[in-house]
């Protein structure tokens, strides 16, 4: 007798915890019950973050629900931000998921071991800019519309720990699991590292029925247990070691995360430490990494705060600052949109000339 195949609905967990969130507060006392079905309808199906998060909780957007407020500031601000996120999935994730596909998705006894860590490094970037790039056009979306959705990603490739990490990457995910369920059955208070086990054992399963990501939640439970054990050795680390053993622990992660079956698993960790493949490097693999090593330097670059950084230079620190001169400002909105256009043109571009446009939350 074979297993049933069933279709679930694209988004699924998202809007499901969502409305979990609503009733549970409700519960609480700590919002009020919605009477208006129009208005719980929009809460639920609201398109920009349906399928892809942030998760927005019910507390967080429910006097926005029957008041807003748009003006040209806002769907400036959206449409920015909207362009920002559709350019890094399509122009840095869609381009460095190619990469990661072509070394990791043939037959890995046949690649080398330099070839195995730049396609698990081109991974860790599709998935950053790929996730942070649905935030950020969801948060743009919604703002065009008079919704403010909090931030779901904060740089969390510069962590100093996987503790950070995990405060930063994905945020409303986090916060969920938090409040929802780490916090009730005890927190910190009582029988911590078992509230931290079924957190992360949750968080895992959450991604997929599958033991990868189950594996993948254990995992970063062990990390993290490890940090809360010895918080007095780490602080005596110099930060550019943190940050860098942080990334490379990550980075392990997402092969847990990639693998979608253990021998496959087994092959890419023999792959990435020199037990399987056909030896560190060869002469194709020097001219695949040397012509992909500007995707990889604009991939680090943009996990940095550089961007960041020379947007609050160019901006004044900030355009709604009142001492923004008219003519400045002028000049400010002028340079944005032509930015805009630019990304955006260059980004449809790409969509017509490539067939390679995955989406990596079918799953979820």
């Amino acid at each position: 007798m074979t297993a049933p195949q069933v279709s679930l609905p694209i988004g699924i967990s998202f809007y499901t915890f969502q409305t979990l969130s609503y009733v549970i507060d409700v519960y609480r006392g700590q919002v009020a019950v919605q009477r208006s079905y129009r208005d719980f309808l929009l809460y639920v199906s609201l398109f920009p973050q349906l399928i892809a998060g942030p998760i927005v909780r019910y507390s967080e957007i429910e006097p926005q629900l029957s008041q807003r407020k748009i003006n040209y500031a806002s769907i400036f601000y959206g449409l920015l931000r909207f362009c920002i996120g559709l350019a890094k999935k399509v122009l840095l994730a869609n381009y460095a998921g190619k990469v990661a596909t072509q070394l990791l998705g043939g037959t890995l006894s046949a690649t080398t071991t330099l070839g195995g860590w730049l396609g698990i490094l081109m991974y860790t970037f599709q998935i950053y800019f790929d996730f942070s790039g649905y935030s950020d056009m969801a948060i743009g979306l919604g703002r065009v519309f008079g919704f403010r959705y909090s931030e779901n990603f904060d740089l969390p490739y510069m962590s100093r720990s996987i503790t950070e990490f995990w405060r930063r990457w994905h945020i409303s995910l986090g916060s969920f699991f938090r409040d929802y369920v780490y916090i009730p059955l005890g927190g910190n208070r009582r029988h911590h590292v078992l509230n931290l086990l079924v957190v992360w054992t949750l968080t895992g399963l959450w991604h997929g029925a599958s033991w990868n990501f189950a594996l993948w939640g254990l995992y970063f439970f062990v990390l993290l247990y490890i940090e809360k054990s010895i918080p007095h050795v780490l602080e005596k680390i110099p930060t550019v070691l943190r940050c860098l053993g942080t990334f490379f622990l990550v980075v392990l992660g997402w092969v847990l995360f990639y693998c979608t079956n253990l021998t496959q698993l087994g092959q890419t960790f023999g792959l990435l430490f020199g037990q399987v493949g056909i030896g560190f490097t060869d002469t194709q693999m020097n001219i695949t990494l040397l012509n992909n090593l500007p995707l990889l330097l604009v991939c680090i670059l943009g996990s940095t705060p550089i961007p960041r950084f020379i947007g609050m230079i160019f901006s004044g620190l900030c355009a709604e600052n009142p001492k923004f001169k008219p003519k400045k400002r002028i000049v400010y909105t002028l340079v944005v949109y032509g930015f805009d256009l630019v990304l955006l043109g260059l980004s449809i571009v790409s969509l017509i000339g490539s067939s390679f446009n995955p989406f990596l939350y079918f799953r979820f």
